[in-house]
């Protein structure tokens, strides 16, 4: 599992797409998370606003694994 370092209080789940490299642009973070390919804390996250916090832990697609530190 990956550490990925916010240093705000939180960070949108599309943005967060990109600052991880998983996403080159917020059309295609918007795509991913409407295609049900991201999932917060086990559950499957289908809003790209919903706030990501210090402890989340994200994945995409069962291949990658992060959490926010």
């Amino acid at each position: 599992m990956e550490e990925i370092r916010i240093d705000t209080e939180f960070i949108k789940l599309d943005q967060f797409l990109k600052h991880c490299g998983i996403a080159q642009t917020g059309g295609q973070a918007k795509m991913m998370i409407a295609e049900g390919m991201v999932k917060v804390n086990g559950q499957v996250a289908l809003e790209r606003g919903k706030k990501i916090r210090k402890d989340d832990k994200v994945e995409i697609d069962d291949q990658y694994h992060f959490v926010v530190v």
